[in-house]
Parts: C-alpha cells; structure tokens; sequence
C-alpha cells in the first residue's frame, strides 16, 4: 500500500485536489453570488490545480451574513443605548436638512435604517490635505489628550512619523492615559524594540487577525482597512492616511502622495467611538467595560451634518457601496470621484454612465501608474464604456493619488477609507464620513479642480486606439478583478 502511494502520490492529489474543488465550485454555485465572480472562481479551481484552492480559501469566503464579529456585547451596553437615544435626529433637524439637499435626503434615510449609521448634526470639520498636514494636527491632539487615545489604523509602521506618534502615546499612557490602539497585522510593522516599548509604557494593543507570515499574504481577506483615531472621544480622524512615511510629503520623499482625512469635532465622534469599540471587543477577545467617559458632552456650536458609513463582513449590507450608488443616482449638477483603485461593479459602472448620459458633470481621477500593475490593467479595462457615455477621465501624474473622496452638487461628500472595488465593497473593514453640507463640499470641489491641473485628461478616440498588448492585459487582469 505504501508503496502504491509513493508511486502515484501525484494522481492522489490531483484526485484529492478536485474532490475539494468540486466541493469548493458547488459551495460558490449556491452562494448565487455575482456571476462574474461566480465564473472566476469555477475558472481558478478548474484550471490550476492546488493553486486555484489556496486562491479560493483566501479570498473566496464570504463572512457578511455568518458573522466573524460578535457586536452583541457592545451594542446591547447600556451606555451605547443611551448614547444612541441622544444622537436620534429631531424632527426639525431633518426638515431643515431636507430644504437643503432636496432629493438628496433618500441617502440619509438610507443609512438611517441601520442603527449604527445615525445622522449627527452638531459637528466641526476640518478637511486635511495630505499626510504632513494631518499629522501637524493629529500629533498636536494627541500630545493634548486628557482622557483617552483609541487607535485603529490598517498601516502603523515604526518609522520616522510612526516612532514619533507612537513615543507620544507611550508618553501619555506613562502618564496615566488610557490608550488603546488595535493594527492590522498584514499591512502594519512594528519591531519587536517597538512593541516592547508599548507593553513597558502601559499602551494596550492587539493586531487584528494575526497571520502567520504577513509578509507573504499580500492582500488576503478581511483585512481592518480604517484609520480612526479618537481623543477624549471628543476629536475624531477618519480617511486615507495611514501612519507611515509614505504618506508624509517631505524634501527627502521618493515619491509625492496626494490624500484625504478629515478631523471631526462633535457628535460623529461618538459614532467612530462605537465601531472602534466593536473592533476591540474583537481583537481582544475579553469583554470591555463601555466607559460613559467614551461619550462626552461636547460644546460644538457648528451644524455640519455627519453620517458615519461603516461597511464589512461583520455588517448586514454593503453600506458604503450603497450610500455611494444612492449620491451617484441623485446627482443633477455634477460628481467628482478621486479614487487610487478603480474597479467597480456592474452597479456603479451602470449608475456612473446613466449621470453622464443624462447631462451630470462625472469626472474621475485616479493615477498614472498604480503600486500594482494588475489594478492598474484591470482599472483601465473599465474605462472604455465610461469614455463612451461622457465621463471625463483623469490621469494624476504628479505622485500617487491615494485619496477616497466624492463630492456631488455641492452639498454632499464623503471621505474615508473605501476604495471603488470589490476588496472595500465587499471584503475589508471600511469607513467613510458622509458629510452633508455646501460649504465643505465645496472646499473638497475645490481641491478636485486643483488635482486636475496635475493630471491628463483621456482622450476617448485615442484610447481607443491604445496597442492591443495593452487591451490584451487589461482584458487578463479584469478576469481577476472580482478577487483582487
């Protein structure tokens, strides 16, 4: 027997192989998952012994309804209730907002509906444009807290402004500070030195989903894709700027990165508060204590109407992508959308060229030359059908516009973490502030129109002309494109 098996160990697996693959194909068939991904997957595990596998068990698990969190304990906290029950929208709040958005106000009722998306009306905002400007204020209000440090980012690196943020928290947890910080374990890198440090000062912290060899999975699934920091759960920073050099324009940078955060001051706080919690209630595996001192009265004066969007496997619908869609069919004047990946649905592929059909300004941007050629092939198979119903398409070329940031009509906008593709649709742990107010969608409509200068526009018959090599790759890397 065992030498029957040393003989023909190779068709053994090759058999054992696709037992599990057949097992793996009728597993997605019943998923009636999108059909495109549907045929990926079959195309992956039909066509690529053992490789087609590990593909299908590291990105092909769909854990939106089976729930890999269990936001039971947090949610039902007597303190989040009543938290929720103070942030509950007055009547007269909504009547004035909808004089002010007209149509526009089917998006708030949208998140409405879900109990961890309430509108919150008494909030300061500040919009920050690139990495040296967000963390001038973040390491400000962090040597400033008096309370509590809750971070939550998917890159934390121990680098020159990583070592800076990470000495102040170690500063204010010797101080007696109560500092939590959770960190995806693929993108972050922390040095043993470093982590040392952390446990001496008192600073709680916990990657998120740890991994064998993070250097080696890439992109795998569900990774914790947000960048939160919360002080005094008064001040809040939600949106694309990890804690890492890159994001840091400096005379010695290699490359320059154009991006998005946004500081919030008020009520919207305690909603980042609330999903920072359930990650650390994950992460941690203990059950918390859910401080009132999390939830403090604060004396905004200012009315910017905030929504946070949060979105994930540990959520009931796509939020983010719904809230996205919803803003795209309401707009009448115009939609800029800057985005580094652009690989979208049929939903939003269809929505986007139905606004420009009808006479809606669509404008995009995304960059040049992607971190990833495969994104960037596949991002350009998707433009052809926008050019041809009136998108204008942007290339940056400046740097890496790494920003995730829509603005519609000047009166709606959004910035966070979300990424127009699968991966933040459907996959990662994602959120987005949805700001309802003119004055700063106007100031994001602003910075859009200066992005511009720093592109090239598509030209639709030349791109149509592009090398067939081109569309030979692009059309290879879209057969990817629901997994990556």
């Amino acid at each position: 027997m065992i030498d029957f098996l040393k003989e023909h160990y190779f068709f053994i697996l090759i058999i054992v192989n696709y037992l599990l693959a057949i097992s793996a194909i009728i597993t997605v068939l019943l998923k009636n998952i999108n059909p495109t991904k549907t045929v990926s997957y079959i195309i992956i595990l039909a066509l690529f012994p053992f490789f087609g596998l590990v593909i299908y068990y590291l990105f092909g698990q769909q854990y939106r309804k089976t729930k890999i969190f269990n936001r039971k304990h947090i949610i039902n906290s007597k303190v989040i209730q009543s938290v929720g029950e103070k942030l509950k929208s007055e009547e007269q709040d909504l009547a004035v907002l909808n004089k002010k958005l007209d149509d526009k106000i089917k998006l708030i009722k949208l998140l409405k509906a879900s109990e961890q998306s309430p509108l919150t009306i008494r909030n300061e905002v500040d919009i920050l444009f690139n990495g040296e400007v967000k963390f001038e204020r973040l390491l400000k209000d962090l040597q400033n807290a008096k309370n509590h440090i809750h971070l939550e980012y998917y890159i934390i690196k121990d680098d020159v402004i990583g070592t800076k943020l990470l000495n102040i928290i170690c500063e204010k947890a010797r101080e007696g500070i109560e500092v939590k910080m959770t960190y995806d374990d693929v993108g972050s890198k922390l040095s043993s030195k470093m982590k040392s440090q952390l446990n001496e000062s008192g600073v709680n912290h916990f990657p998120f989903m740890p991994v064998v060899f993070s250097s080696l999975t890439g992109k795998s699934n569900y990774r914790n894709h947000r960048k939160i920091a919360i002080i005094d759960g008064e001040i809040g920073y939600v949106g694309g700027i990890n804690v890492s050099d890159n994001y840091v324009n400096t005379k010695d940078s290699e490359l320059y990165w154009r991006d998005t955060h946004l500081r919030i001051y008020g009520e919207a706080v305690k909603v980042l508060q609330f999903h920072f919690l359930t990650t650390w209630d994950f992460v941690t595996e203990k059950t918390i204590e859910v401080k009132q001192s999390y939830f403090p009265k604060t004396d905004c004066k200012k009315d910017v109407a905030i929504q946070i969007a949060a979105s994930g496997p540990d959520t009931d619908w796509a939020n983010i992508m719904e809230a996205i869609l919803t803003a795209i069919n309401n707009a009448e004047q115009y939609i800029y959308i800057t985005t580094p990946y652009f690989i979208p649905n049929d939903q939003v592929i269809t929505a986007l060229q139905i606004a420009a059909k009808i006479g809606v300004d669509v404008k995009l941007i995304i960059p040049k030359r992607s971190d990833s050629w495969v994104a960037e092939s596949a991002a350009n198979s998707f433009l052809e059908p926008l050019l041809e119903a009136g998108v204008e398409v942007y290339l940056y070329y400046k740097g890496f516009v790494h920003a995730k940031t829509m603005v519609v009509d000047d009166i709606f906008a959004t910035i966070g973490t979300c990424n127009l593709d699968n991966r933040s649709f459907n996959i990662n742990f994602e959120i987005n502030a949805l700001i309802y107010d003119s004055e700063e969608s106007k100031i994001l409509k602003d910075q859009f129109k200066k992005d511009i200068t720093d592109c090239e526009i598509i030209d639709f018959e030349r791109w149509k002309s592009r090398p067939k090599i081109n569309k030979l790759k692009e059309s290879f890397s879209r057969l990817w494109a629901p997994l990556l």
